[in-house]
């Protein structure tokens, strides 16, 4: 596939989502009407949405279903949080969201089975197709894998939505070129039109900024 070709293509994908991602946020906030403090529910949505989303995806389940879940755990996470049933020393976050996401997942898979009236052979099929019996297994070793991957993933990802809010376009454009995508500087300097030093900088004072965001987001939980 061209390049061209392939940025069309994420483009389109990146619409839908887009799409999707707005009524789900706005679906869900409505059902947080009653609830105290929305903007730090709104804000919690955008950094774990698309984490819950990408492992749901990658366990089997279609998109509709998939942002049905997003949904139905941060609704859960949200009903537990005013009951305080999340206790840090009883393990991580990281962990504690993971086993929220696998049960809601898990519950996805029973409506579809619901929905569908699927029986025998059509079944079994399409869980052949899915990774539904492994995420159910107690030890959870494909679901813990692939949320591990995706959860350094939307880390980085979430940590530099939030630093581009806060820096310069063009600073952040230069930190994206040089750091992101690792340009050459030379490249970055004529591509931009701008100095050598402007290029050091960006990347000094965006990757401060950066790794201040890295922690509120509670790196050390990578660890957990």
């Amino acid at each position: 596939m061209s390049e061209g070709k392939k940025a069309e293509r994420d483009k389109e994908r990146d619409a839908v989502l887009a799409q999707a991602y707005a009524k789900t946020r706005k679906s869900l906030i409505a059902r947080l009407d009653n609830w105290e403090d929305q903007r730090s529910w709104d804000e919690f949505y955008q950094t774990y949405w698309r984490l819950i989303y990408s492992v749901a995806v990658k366990a089997g389940l279609r998109q509709d279903e998939a942002f049905d879940c997003v949904q139905e755990t941060i609704l859960s996470i949200a009903k537990q949080s005013k009951k305080k049933l999340y206790d840090p020393e009883q393990g991580s976050f990281k962990t504690w969201l993971m086993n929220m996401t696998r049960w809601r997942i898990n519950d996805q898979f029973r409506k579809r089975k619901k929905d569908t009236a699927m029986v025998g052979g059509e079944w079994d099929n399409d869980r052949k197709t899915a990774v539904i019996d492994r995420v159910e297994d107690p030890d959870g070793d494909v679901l813990s894998r692939i949320w591990n991957v995706e959860w350094k993933k939307n880390l980085a990802d979430a940590a530099l939505a939030r630093v581009k809010a806060q820096v310069s376009p063009k600073q952040y454009q230069i930190f994206d070129c040089y750091v992101v995508k690792q340009w050459e500087a030379k490249k970055v300097q004529e591509k931009l039109n701008v100095s050598m030093a402007q290029v050091y900088l960006a990347k000094h004072r965006v990757g401060a900024v950066l790794k201040r965001e890295l922690a509120k987001l509670g790196d050390e939980d990578d660890v957990g």
